[in-house]
């Protein structure tokens, strides 16, 4: 026999609005009380109803091409299981993000979606997990752990192999002098990303690493900036922090008098298909949308259902994609 809210709340031993408003995830249930219910529903092997129920997907990259892909991906997958994708772009651990959090806590928000959003950010205010956590509202991580504990999966691209990629294959064309676009302290994907690059600049025998790293903007203005300090100091090649940041690093070397990848080669990274069609078409380091957001969507799905799934953070491998703007060096 199907359970329902009415077996529940005998169950319980509270009224079904009481079960519904947890159900929900409303407010003006006690913690013991809530406790009860969720309890009795996992006794009883009730599930919850999936129609109609809400993920938000909280991301600021929303205009990048392969942060827009992962939502649609995100988007597809959760659709034939009854949920319904609301994406809310804003500033990664703003006031915006905590008072979209709120509002769509309080309408019964099923789950959230952190895609490079306050997750990516060290130190970020913990307020938004806090409040999803006393509402017992599920929520999942792309690229990047959360404040205050890893009770929560993460998917995440492993950011020390995608620096590895990039500094392996400029190496080979016969590159020495590489330098890397990233972006700023503090966002955890760029740090890791500046920490696999000094790395791999050092088993190489490069000499003070750090001094061919510039932090920057995740904007192609960023990335121009970076790039001609870099080639004030004599790189031949900059592996950008993005897609959009290697677009300026082109832009940037273009207007210094010199050619991409004639004179100076350019690694990007994300992988948005659009770049196949840019000029010169860009060499990048891929991060897998597909399974990011099926893995991501999966988790939703079942922890929606009130299903267990494993929690911390799994790394899933790049692919570096050669295309038109890395080339040998000049010969000096």
């Amino acid at each position: 026999m199907k359970v329902g809210i009415t077996e529940v709340a005998v169950r319980a031993q509270v009224s079904e609005a009481t079960v519904s408003r947890v159900i929900n995830r409303r407010q003006g249930v006690s913690r013991k009380t809530r406790e009860a219910v969720e309890q009795a529903m996992a006794d009883l092997g009730y599930e919850r109803q999936t129609q109609g129920h809400l993920v938000a997907v909280i991301t600021e990259l929303v205009s990048n091409p392969f942060f827009a892909d992962v939502c649609e991906r995100i988007e597809s997958t959760l659709a034939p299981h009854g949920l319904k994708t609301i994406l809310c772009p804003c500033f990664p651990g703003g006031v915006q993000e905590l008072d979209f959090l709120t509002s769509l806590a309080d309408r019964g928000v099923a789950a959230v979606v952190f895609l490079s959003a306050s997750n990516t950010i060290e130190g970020a205010d913990p307020q938004a997990y806090e409040l999803l956590r006393s509402r017992r509202i599920p929520f999942v991580g792309v690229n990047g752990q959360f404040e205050g504990g890893d009770e929560a999966p993460v998917f995440s691209t492993d950011d020390l192999l995608a620096a590895e990629l990039a500094v392996d294959h400029l190496y080979r064309l016969g590159h020495r002098r590489i330098g890397m676009a990233s972006g700023p302290v503090g966002n955890r994907p760029a740090d890791r990303r500046v920490s696999g690059f000094v790395s791999s600049l050092a088993r190489r025998g490069v000499e003070d690493p750090e001094q061919w790293v510039v932090r920057q903007s995740y904007t192609v203005e960023g990335g121009q900036s970076a790039a001609i300090s870099l080639l004030g100091r004599g790189a031949t090649a900059v592996v950008a922090a993005s897609d959009y940041m290697a677009l300026g690093a082109i832009r940037g070397a273009r207007r210094q008098g010199y050619d991409v990848p004639g004179d100076v080669s350019v690694v990007g990274y994300d992988g948005a298909m659009i770049m196949d069609f840019v000029d010169p078409p860009l060499t990048t380091v891929r991060q897998p949308a597909d399974r990011l957001a099926s893995e991501v969507a999966r988790s939703v799905i079942a922890l929606v259902g009130n299903r267990d799934v494993p929690v911390g953070e799994l790394l899933f491998d790049p692919e570096l994609v050669i295309r038109a703007s890395t080339a040998p060096p000049k010969q000096e």
